[in-house]
């Protein structure tokens, strides 16, 4: 066992919340070294963006790009930080992060505390260079105008990130999901597409993190509309509110939105029904119950371009990035793919 993964068995013996600020604090002051070299056949591009491998962090681990720095020694191919408001929140009342050990899983209700945009675009400016960094925005809680928010991130971190993600599925912020009806929809990605430049290197990708709580028909809608205001792809998914059945741990009735294991029935379905509704024409990127090469490589073969985990590192430690690396280049040669980007979509 490497000496990141004996402290997350050290930080999981921690209060959940106390584990995150200290496994934040770590991650940005310790000495890490650079990983070494990813295998040739991981090389990924997503929407325009050279990844060195197609397996990615996540929002929600560091919220205010504190720890870019230890992050992107982790063997990342990309990192996403967030969510972030334009001003600073503090966030739903304590306690409201719950370790479900039992299930593998995680339930949140943070409610999208961040330090807001000025100290997030402070630490973008000083993110280390060559890595990709993804900046997730979020809308605050008290807002009237959510669309407006978001126009208010994509524009104060111009320059800053190298792509954008517009999280309007977190289950935490009163009427943030609604904007995923239609209407509402297209007057949130038409003001966003206003507020890029229409072309050149300053027009960086915009994804559209959605729910894996969706139908079909709104998947669909979803992507229609994506690809109608020119979105350049879609992260599937977020959290989910539903309770499987088979959900062991005490703290299994909390409310908020649930991550890890138990979530991979309803990502997979969600990025099922994405894949078959964007037919090529919108990539992919999934999430949710990512836990192994097996499964990322699952996920690539349904149709995602890249993967992202996070709730999976707290049981399994840093070094699952590595071990996902391995498992996926060894995958794809044996079955005869000679890069990541033959295999997206060769299972649906």
């Amino acid at each position: 066992m490497s000496l990141t993964d004996m402290g997350a068995a050290l930080l999981r013996r921690l209060d959940p919340e106390q584990a995150h600020q200290l496994a934040i604090k770590g991650l940005a002051l310790a000495p890490l070294p650079s990983p070494p070299a990813d295998d040739p056949i991981l090389h990924t591009r997503l929407a325009g963006l050279d990844l060195p491998n197609p397996v990615g962090l996540a929002a929600g681990l560091d919220k205010n790009g504190e720890a870019l720095r230890g992050l992107s020694r982790l063997g990342f191919g990309f990192v996403e930080c967030g969510s972030v408001t334009p001003r600073a929140q503090a966030g739903n009342p304590k306690p409201r992060l719950f370790r479900l050990s039992e299930d593998r899983a995680i339930i949140n209700r943070m409610g999208f505390n961040n330090a807001g945009l000025d100290a997030f675009a402070a630490r973008l400016d000083h993110r280390p260079s060559g890595v990709v960094v993804g900046a997730n925005l979020g809308a605050n809680k008290d807002t009237e105008d959510k669309a407006a928010d978001y126009v208010a991130g994509l524009e104060r971190l111009a320059g800053r990130a190298s792509y954008f993600t517009v999280n309007i599925s977190s289950p935490n912020t009163p009427g943030l999901r609604a904007l995923q009806g239609r209407e509402q929809l297209d007057d949130l990605l038409g003001r966003i597409d206003a507020a890029r430049p229409a072309t050149g290197p300053d027009r960086v990708p915009v994804f559209l993190k959605i729910a894996p709580d969706l139908i079909a028909d709104e998947i669909g809608m979803i992507v229609e509309a994506s690809l109608a205001h020119r979105i350049d792809g879609l992260i599937v998914s977020n959290t989910t509110l539903e309770r499987p059945e088979t959900l062991r741990s005490p703290d299994a009735h909390e409310t908020g939105g649930l991550s890890g294991a138990p979530i991979r029935p309803f990502a997979e379905k969600t990025l099922r029904a994405a894949a078959e509704a964007a037919a090529g024409r919108l990539p992919l990127v999934a999430v949710g119950g990512i836990d192994s090469g097996a499964e990322a490589y699952a996920r690539i073969r349904l149709g995602a371009t890249a993967v992202q985990i996070y709730s999976a590192l707290i049981y399994e430690g840093p070094g699952l990035v590595a071990r996902i690396k391995r498992d996926l280049a060894a995958r794809l040669r044996a079955d005869g793919f000679s890069t990541a980007a033959e295999a997206v979509g060769a299972g649906r």
